[in-house]
């Protein structure tokens, strides 16, 4: 591993410890919007990762999502959340993870996703591959959709939106053999790019959903693009990631949803 590689396992390793440590007990939860929710949780690991940033590249740029993005004269940006999973987190729901990426002039170069509650680090760098605790990960074979297991979610504003992911969920339900909702998307593009499941799509997030995620799927050999094929981008907040070989499968059914 590249020094900024060891440097984001390290830091979200420390991030998760602290997050495990503190599942179990009550928490300060404040609201966002409807159901959008932050917890002390979120802060103090969000906190604790820009501290160590701050000491080891404090010429670097950082965007996170609990705090405003800090901007420096610098190649480098680094893109986190401290906590995918919040709502999870704060139900004592075990489900949650630490996402940690490196941006250089706007190319991910560095990927890390924590699952601490399984002790599983998911790691990428680009050129290099994916790695599951050191050990190379692949996108599944899965060629049809029928008998593929794909994972999605629902934006926070499914009570007052109509573009809230339930048609492209009735859809696809129909043409998938089953669908996974688990709540935090960074740790379900995890999954995929280890061959857990074989295809994800999901409204309305935002680059720390994605930024550390979409170099794991796309190192493992899978295609990250928008629901209706183009290039991937973290300012396009919809996103189709699958192992490449359902994902046309996949965009017929997302384009029956909207006719």
């Amino acid at each position: 591993m590249n020094p900024f590689t060891e440097f984001a396992v390290s830091a979200a390793r420390k991030a998760g410890e602290l997050l495990k440590s503190r599942l179990n007990t009550p928490h300060s939860i404040d609201y966002k919007g409807v159901v959008n929710l932050v917890t002390e949780a979120d802060r103090m690991s969000e906190a604790l990762i820009l501290d160590l940033i701050q000491r080891q590249f404090p010429d670097h740029s950082v965007l996170t999502e609990e705090s405003p993005e800090r901007e420096r004269d610098s190649s480098y940006r680094w893109i986190i959340d401290p906590l995918d999973g919040t709502t999870n987190y704060a139900h004592g729901y075990p489900v949650f993870c630490v996402s940690i990426a490196l941006e250089q002039d706007g190319n991910m170069i560095v990927g890390v996703v924590y699952h601490p509650m399984m002790d599983e680090m998911f790691v990428s760098e680009k050129g290099k591959g994916s790695w599951l605790n050191g050990q190379r990960i692949w996108v599944s074979d899965t060629s049809d959709l029928s008998r593929s297991l794909i994972a999605t979610g629902f934006p926070y504003d499914v009570r007052e939106s109509e573009n809230n992911n339930l048609n492209y969920f009735n859809s696809m339900i129909m043409k998938a053999q089953a669908i996974r909702r688990a709540g935090a998307a960074a740790l379900d593009m995890a999954y995929l790019a280890a061959g857990r499941f074989d295809g994800f799509w999901e409204l309305k997030l935002m680059p720390w959903d994605t930024a550390a995620a979409s170099l794991l799927v796309q190192e493992a050999g899978g295609i990250v693009t928008d629901l209706r094929g183009r290039n991937f981008s973290l300012t396009a907040p919809h996103v189709l990631a699958s192992n490449g070989k359902i994902h046309q499968q996949m965009l017929s059914a997302l384009s029956e949803a909207q006719e």
